[in-house]
């Protein structure tokens, strides 16, 4: 069983910010990118950020320069730093992770239980 708990999430001014974290637990062997993606209400779920296990970032065109996607791949944990939140960032940000688990030959993908990330103007 492999489990993502995400943390964070919150309501602040825009020009706020925020962070957002995500720990992956259980049976885990080994971890492929991770990222964060979020739906906002009567929008389609969009990729926000992500990083493989070697580092390499992407990012939203709409993030590129206030927001950074980090991960510790000994404790198997993602962070989205949020800087000069705008009202549009306003959703559930959802953490993801390509988890291969131990005795299991392929890789599943994995999802948080999402957190709100509101923003005022």
């Amino acid at each position: 069983q492999v489990q993502l708990v995400e943390s964070g999430g919150g309501l602040v001014q825009a020009g706020g910010s925020l962070r957002l974290s995500c720990a992956a637990s259980g049976s885990i062997f080994s971890i492929n990118a991770m990222g964060w993606y979020r739906q906002a209400p009567g929008k389609q779920r969009e990729l926000v950020a992500a990083i493989t296990s070697g580092g390499t970032t992407n990012y939203l065109d709409s993030v590129k320069g206030r927001f950074t996607i980090s991960r510790d791949n000994a404790k198997n944990t993602v962070n989205l730093q949020m800087n000069s939140l705008k009202p549009e960032d306003t959703a559930v940000y959802y953490c993801n992770a390509e988890i291969k688990r131990t005795g299991v030959s392929r890789v599943w993908n994995y999802w948080g239980q999402g957190t709100q990330v509101s923003v005022s103007s």
